[in-house]
């Protein structure tokens, strides 16, 4: 991806910070300066970027399960930190960081001095091609004092105190990233993408899963449903509450931060308040799989059998079937209750196993 030139920076040695991948620190750190620059910040604190970089991974790790490394650090601290404060996986990011302020948990802060002993001063090692081999291996003081000899850096460091030490942006560098914020926001998110994918190869929808979960558009689906209710009585498949045109919630069998599609086969009616309390979590199998069925299999003929239905199921499918061999084989006219059954269990079960080895957990109304 090319970054826009200037003829007073080193953009050359700039592209190549994430040229070493093997882990993702520098990603979030630099996504962190980034970030409090475009805010107007030119002096930064270790540890409010490392805040930064913990709320940016908190939805990854823990609304989407995402993998962030063997034994990965900054994975670690947001798991220790869904312990002991118990916020939603979707919680908004100024509640993340306003605890993360106050925080005083000692495993908390014994990883954010982790995440602080390498990425602040290696980041800029594409600038510094002098610094080799050992010069790295000195303490965090020393490698600040020796870094601060270079020239032309993006930052340096302005004391040395733990996490409260500092580095101040250069104010060439500050313009340069505020103009181009958002094309150096999509590098970053473009190497971060790659990243993820080459540690979850079998997740789906990383280019969903940077940020917060959205609200989702499901109004086609949701009036696809009232329209059978309205015609035929229907219960739900978690609890077999009654449906009405007032009650229904449209839940994602597979949850959404896993599959990050709003495709029909793996959407279902239920009430809101079973919505909210299965949330991200796996349907039993053995229990839920089975209603499934028979609940979709219902709404298959009725669309078959009533054209207004037919109508509004062309209306989703338009959003919500974009794969036109499974729209072909699971919605083709003519199929028994098994063949459907058997034909949906084949487009649902490998997608409910991956998501289970990602770590979803096990929901029943009962449990």
């Amino acid at each position: 991806m090319q970054l826009p030139y200037s003829d007073i920076l080193d953009i050359a040695h700039f592209s190549r910070l994430f040229d070493n991948k093997s882990e993702c620190y520098k990603l979030f750190w630099f996504q962190a300066i980034a970030r409090k620059i475009k805010e107007g910040h030119e002096i930064i604190t270790f540890e409010t970027l490392i805040n930064e970089m913990i709320a940016d991974a908190w939805y990854m790790v823990s609304e989407y399960h995402l993998n962030l490394g063997p034994n990965d650090a900054l994975e670690r601290v947001v798991h220790r930190l869904g312990e002991i404060s118990h916020m939603k996986s979707c919680e908004k990011k100024e509640v993340i960081l306003k605890y993360l302020a106050v925080c005083e948990d000692k495993e908390v802060t014994a990883m954010k001095r982790t995440l602080s002993q390498n990425v602040p001063y290696r980041l800029q090692a594409p600038f510094m091609e002098s610094m080799k081999g050992k010069e790295w291996n000195r303490s965090g003081k020393k490698l600040a004092e020796r870094i601060n000899q270079e020239q032309r850096l993006m930052y340096y460091f302005l004391q040395f105190h733990g996490l409260n030490t500092k580095i101040q942006i250069q104010k060439e560098w500050a313009d340069y990233i505020e103009q181009n914020y958002e094309i150096i926001q999509g590098w970053v998110e473009f190497n971060l993408i790659q990243y993820l994918q080459r540690r979850n190869p079998s997740a789906p929808g990383i280019v969903d899963k940077l940020s917060p979960p959205k609200e989702r558009d499901l109004e086609k689906v949701k009036k696809y449903w009232k329209m059978i209710v309205a015609i035929k009585p229907v219960c739900e498949i978690y609890g077999e509450n009654p449906l009405n045109e007032k009650n229904i919630s449209i839940d994602h069998f597979v949850p959404w931060s896993y599959v990050a599609h709003d495709e029909l086969w793996n959407l279902t009616p239920t009430t809101r308040s079973i919505n909210s309390s299965k949330s991200n979590s796996l349907p039993d199998w053995n229990i839920y799989f089975p209603m499934l069925c028979k609940s979709e299999y219902l709404s298959y003929e009725m669309m078959w059998e009533y054209p207004q239905i037919h109508k509004a199921f062309e209306k989703c499918a338009r959003e919500h079937l974009n794969n036109q061999e499974i729209r072909h084989r699971l919605y083709q006219q003519g199929l028994s209750e098994r063949e459907f059954s058997g034909r949906l269990e084949e487009i649902i079960l490998p997608v409910y196993q991956s998501a289970k080895s990602m770590g979803f957990s096990n929901w029943s109304l009962k449990a």
